[in-house]
């Protein structure tokens, strides 16, 4: 029983360490937040492998030492233009929903705390327009859109990517 309480008390402080905590990006001149608890690791752009009817934002799949992510381009996501990789570009390798994935993002720029009461809810402008975006994190003079993890994969594209790395 003081086991079972031991791990109970790591656990909520290893949850607390992320608390607040979000990896910011930029795609263009937006920046964006995603909380740090998804993210298991950020990588340059590797070789994608395409795969046939898929979406087009998702752009196909990487080998990650040994294991199969699928990766999706977030600009692509978004409906913005798509942009040639660079040296900046990488990928955001995060767990949703017990799958993994590959975020390609235009560049990471760190690690930031944003304090729950600095966090807005999206204006709602028309139905459906901030469907990816959880809040608005204000940070100085900046604002950082903080995305839903959740919400970047509907329950079909969540089940074939499950597909693929199964």
């Amino acid at each position: 029983m003081a086991t079972y309480s031991v791990q109970n008390i790591m656990v909520e402080e290893e949850e607390d360490t992320q608390k607040n905590k979000f990896l910011t990006f930029s795609l263009g001149e937006e920046l964006y937040g995603i909380e740090i608890k998804y993210v298991t690791e950020i990588i340059g752009i590797h070789v994608i492998t395409q795969i046939p009817e898929m979406p087009e934002y998702i752009r196909g799949i990487i080998n990650l030492r040994g294991k199969i992510i699928p990766v999706m381009d977030v600009r692509l996501r978004f409906n913005k233009e798509f942009r040639e990789y660079n040296d900046r570009t990488c990928v955001i390798v995060i767990d949703i929903k017990e799958v993994s994935i590959g975020l390609i993002v235009d560049s990471v720029c760190e690690v930031l705390t944003i304090q729950e009461t600095d966090i807005v809810p999206p204006p709602d402008i028309k139905k459906g327009s901030n469907r990816y975006i959880k809040g608005i994190g204000k940070t100085g003079s900046d604002v950082k859109l903080i995305l839903d993890c959740e919400r970047l994969l509907n329950d079909h594209e969540t089940e074939s990517i499950v597909n693929i790395q199964s």
